[in-house]
């Protein structure tokens, strides 16, 4: 990756670390298509809304901060008037608010071509979600899993009746690889006494790569026409080191100079999203919207395996 950014190659997609998601979807239409984006109201993720938006899907911005997603969608609508957008209240960290959501959307009668399970929080001191989950762990995986779901039927369905390929993307991070030594560590999930930002942070990218990685299996074993991928999007300017003051500083100031925007932040979301490039690729990590290898554990297909059982279990 940075050296693809010092030299800017583009790899074997056409695409480089500077690609934005404009740049990756151009000529590209959504039309027909409905996509839900988590964490849409700021970031990567309402980029990622705003460009799927202006390539003609009807996208369902799904954020904890209403007033914040509308003002994304407000500035989608002047620019393209004919966009289609809406707002969904989803609380991630709260397995009552996925669930809502999901009913709330079902109840609507919308197919599903998209899912993109883009929001996360990332190495905040510890704290337990209203179900008692470690928040990271609640909010970047088991609220994904849990929504991924409840949807599913949804994403088959459509792809069975358009014959189109349903897609699912989960963002996860280069963090994966900070996960704690054995991956995931389902018997401490929710102990402080050995709680690591850092390492729980990992834990839950890791965790959205298996999810992905496990979804593909299934997908295949069942010949469903659904792919599932996840991704790096690249270190962007956010808000998300703000429980770090040091870090956050560096950051924001001298990583001007090196990160990327939100632009080239969605590049590789969106390409995964609409690009015919990756038709029928599934259970693949990408970063730069190229294929990308993760660490060891983010291919341990028994690890995910377990994992998917582990979360059944939270979820029920």
């Amino acid at each position: 990756m940075m050296t693809s950014w010092l030299l800017g190659r583009r790899g074997p997609s056409g695409f480089s670390w500077s690609s934005t998601a404009d740049q990756v979807t151009q000529g590209i239409s959504a039309a027909g298509l409905t996509a839900i984006v988590t964490g849409a109201s700021s970031g990567i993720g309402a980029e990622t809304a705003r460009t799927l938006a202006l390539r003609g899907a009807h996208v369902i911005m799904a954020v904890r901060s209403l007033p914040a997603a509308q003002a994304v969608k407000d500035a989608v609508l002047a620019q393209a008037p004919g966009a289609k957008l809406d707002v969904m209240e989803l609380d991630l960290s709260s397995m009552a608010s996925v669930r809502a959501f999901a009913s709330q959307f079902i109840d609507r009668g919308l197919p599903l071509n998209i899912l993109i399970n883009n929001a996360g929080v990332m190495a905040i001191p510890f704290a337990l979600s209203k179900d008692g989950i470690e928040m990271q762990f609640a909010t970047n995986h088991v609220g994904h899993f849990l929504l991924t779901h409840l949807l599913l039927d949804t994403m088959k369905r459509t792809s069975h009746e358009s014959n189109l390929e349903g897609r699912i993307v989960n963002v996860s991070s280069e963090g994966h690889r900070l996960a704690y030594r054995e991956g995931i560590r389902f018997d401490k999930i929710n102990d402080e006494s050995v709680y690591s930002s850092i390492g729980a942070y990992g834990q839950s990218k890791l965790a959205n790569i298996l999810h992905a990685n496990e979804l593909a299996r299934r997908f295949e074993e069942d010949n469903v026409n659904i792919t599932a991928n996840s991704l790096h999007p690249g270190s962007i300017i956010t808000n998300l080191l703000r429980y770090h003051s040091i870090l956050d500083v560096l950051h924001r100031t001298l990583g001007k100079l090196v990160l990327k925007n939100a632009e080239q932040g969605a590049a590789t979301t969106c390409y995964l999203a609409l690009h015919p490039h990756v038709k029928g690729v599934s259970g693949k990590y990408f970063c730069d919207c190229n294929l990308y290898e993760p660490s060891a554990n983010a291919k341990d297909m028994e690890l995910a395996k377990r994992l998917w059982d582990f979360g059944v279990e939270l979820i029920t």
